[in-house]
């Protein structure tokens, strides 16, 4: 809890004291000063701690009446001037105690706040066999400490599973649909044999939360998302729910991975003529990979242009995975100068296994949308 350091404290208390006193005492003028030390208990009510407060409000007290005594006052005087000093310095006491229970209080709340966001979305980074993730996530509303964007990371007898998802909305009204996801994804990650059964997981859990939104007056949302599997080999597997699709960085340079046709967002599945597809594309060893949300992409400075991502992820191509996401939201507040209106996750992906290199050529050309039906697709 808040508190004055004690050395502070005591300086500071005689200091005022003093100085209040012998400006009374030299200027000898009709109107005196030493009164207005009653107001000193309240002040450090407000700074230290309850028992502070009350050593200034006994100090204050004692002042004020050798005080009036030492300047000729009147036995009415005195018991005027104990008398309100001692009220003051009592209710600055009341007052101080109030304060540091309900910093308690907040203090207890945010912990338990936080505690639930680490269940929640799990701090960065992360690490499992095969994979080190770090990045950063912020929600758009500072009270809150998850919002509409997500991220988790699974590992699963099928290899790592990535997804990081985007709720329409943003805010609080966006979280029991950022949950459900969640929820969804941890059970199928581990479950499913493959990417497209996980994603179907996730699609069910968008609709019933739908419905069940719609039956308590509350609006559907839809969810973009990318899944990633993520296995021992270099082939990434990927699922592109209308998405953002990832950035690989390797050798300097950057490309932004050619997944094909976006597919629909989580929630509308059934409303598409075109089932989803499964993309395979090459994480060569060494090289960074970016995922991101809609907050970073479609972030605008003053004059209305975009940010462009892909322009600065070349400038900070050799910049370390651990301090890329850092570098890049920092930039994106002074590209905009102003606070971020949608929220933001931003993760970076990189392998912890050796293997044989490739070029940034070999990984575009894996990127192009291969279908895993294609035999010629399932070989590395």
């Amino acid at each position: 809890m808040p508190h004055i350091d004690a050395p502070l404290f005591v300086v500071g208390l005689v200091l005022v004291t003093a100085v209040v006193v012998a400006l009374d005492v030299i200027t000898g003028t009709a109107v005196r000063l030493f009164p207005l030390l009653i107001f000193l208990p309240a002040i450090v009510s407000g700074l230290g701690t309850v028992r502070q407060t009350a050593v200034a409000s006994v100090w204050v007290f004692v002042v004020v009446i050798v005080t009036t005594a030492y300047l000729g006052g009147r036995t009415s005087d005195l018991l005027l001037a104990g008398g309100f000093t001692a009220m003051f310095g009592v209710l600055s006491v009341f007052g101080c105690r109030y304060r540091v229970r309900r910093e308690e209080e907040v203090h207890r709340l945010r912990s338990a706040a936080a505690a639930l966001q680490r269940q929640i979305v799990r701090p960065l980074p992360l690490r499992t066999p095969n994979l080190a993730v770090d990045g950063l996530y912020q929600p758009v509303e500072e009270d809150t400490m998850v919002g509409g964007d997500m991220y988790e990371v699974s590992v699963s007898p099928n290899g790592t599973r990535v997804l990081i998802a985007d709720v329409q909305g943003k805010g609080i009204p966006a979280i029991g649909t950022a949950l459900a996801v969640l929820g969804a994804f941890r059970e199928a990650a581990y479950r499913e044999e493959t990417l497209l059964g996980v994603v179907n997981a996730l699609e069910n859990a968008v609709v019933r939360q739908n419905t069940f939104a719609t039956r308590n007056g509350e609006p559907e949302r839809l969810v973009t998302a990318l899944v990633l599997d993520i296995r021992q080999e270099l082939m990434v597997e990927a699922v592109d729910c209308g998405h953002i699709a990832p950035y690989v960085i390797h050798d300097g340079e950057v490309v932004q991975v050619n997944l094909g046709e976006p597919g629909v967002p989580l929630g509308v599945a059934s409303l598409s003529v075109s089932p989803r597809r499964r993309e395979r594309f090459v994480f060569p060893a060494g090289a960074k990979m970016l995922l991101c949300t809609d907050g970073v992409t479609e972030a605008r400075d003053p004059d209305g242009d975009f940010y462009p991502l892909e322009d600065r992820l070349r400038t900070w191509a050799r910049v370390p995975p651990a301090r890329l996401a850092k570098a890049l939201c920092a930039d994106l507040r002074a590209f905009t100068r102003t606070a971020p209106r949608d929220d933001i996750a931003v993760l970076t992906l990189r392998r912890t296994e050796q293997g044989p290199g490739l070029t940034i050529e070999e990984a575009v050309e894996g990127g192009s949308g291969e279908r895993l039906g294609d035999p010629a697709a399932a070989t590395p």
